[in-house]
């Protein structure tokens, strides 16, 4: 039981909080029925990610066994047998569909998008220069997109975008994390990375930075944000964008993190107060600080 937990990753479930973006940013975290339809969504993408990582995890036991960290993993010590495996895929992604389908047709139609689109990534996608750190980035995205269409509400463009560019940034910033640590066998452990360099990941994530920084900035002072929220007030939130964005390069260069981003907020103490503060004067700034 504790491998196929384990296997399930409940750890990385801390991706599917961008779910819970819709709910806050429509004003709607009062409203206790889309609260509980984001929950079902919620735990619909933890069980279909769950299958998607058991899934990978099947499907790459070799190269794990050669990389450092992944290496200890169940499938790859031999700690869960392969049949165990699959029989877990199937459940997981049953329940996760069904959760879906309670829902509405919409939600359950991205989450199919999702689950296909991962499926696709463990296959080939990933082996694909640049095109595998933008179906990354586009699970963050889907996420995004599903909790607005499981409680149906529109979700600005913005977001959307301040998304897609946030998420770029924690691929690319996974990628360099790979090169640095495997350094010589990066390659015999994902071919992919023969492709990329750290001079050219750099390059990449020093645009999508400058890139999110201006684009947050943008939708915090837009005619259509004062309009919608009714207050100039959400620039003051970017301070702590700035700071979480500048804390992480500095555990990317300095610490040689930024491998699992998901790890990484929750053991990074400044960093982690951060994004609470950020959170927590969003809240304020979009339920109490209207004109």
């Amino acid at each position: 039981m504790k491998a196929i937990i384990e296997s399930m990753r409940p750890h990385q479930w801390i991706k599917n909080f961008f779910i819970f973006a819709a709910l806050i940013f429509s004003q709607n975290i009062f409203n206790l029925s889309l609260v509980i339809k984001s929950v079902v969504a919620f735990c619909a993408f933890c069980l279909i990610s769950s299958s998607l990582y058991v899934f990978n995890d099947l499907k790459d036991v070799e190269e794990d066994k050669l990389h450092p960290l992944k290496s200890k993993r169940p499938l790859a010590s031999g700690r869960l047998k392969k049949s165990s495996a699959i029989l877990l895929i199937i459940i997981l992604s049953l329940l996760g569909f069904s959760s879906a389908v309670s829902l509405n047709r919409n939600f359950f139609a991205i989450v199919l998008v999702y689950f296909l689109l991962q499926m696709a990534y463990s296959i080939r996608l990933k082996h694909v220069v640049i095109l595998d750190v933008f179906v990354i980035a586009a699970g963050f995205l889907i996420r995004v997109a599903a909790g607005g269409l499981a409680i149906e509400v529109s979700l600005s463009s913005w977001l959307l975008i301040c998304t897609i560019l946030l998420a770029l940034f924690l691929a690319l910033s996974k990628r360099r994390h790979e090169l640095i640590l495997l350094e010589d066998s990066a390659s015999e452990h994902r071919p992919i990375l023969e492709e990329y360099s750290p001079y050219l990941l750099d390059q990449m994530i020093a645009v999508v930075t400058a890139s999110t920084v201006i684009a947050y900035c943008l939708y915090t002072i837009s005619e259509e944000t004062v309009i919608k929220f009714g207050t100039t007030k959400l620039i003051y939130t970017v301070p702590f964008v700035l700071y979480g964005i500048f804390r992480y390069l500095y555990l990317i260069h300095q610490k040689s993190e930024g491998g699992s981003p998901e790890s990484l907020i929750i053991k990074d103490r400044p960093l982690l107060i951060d994004i609470f503060l950020w959170i927590l004067s969003a809240f304020f700034v979009l339920y109490f600080g209207a004109k």
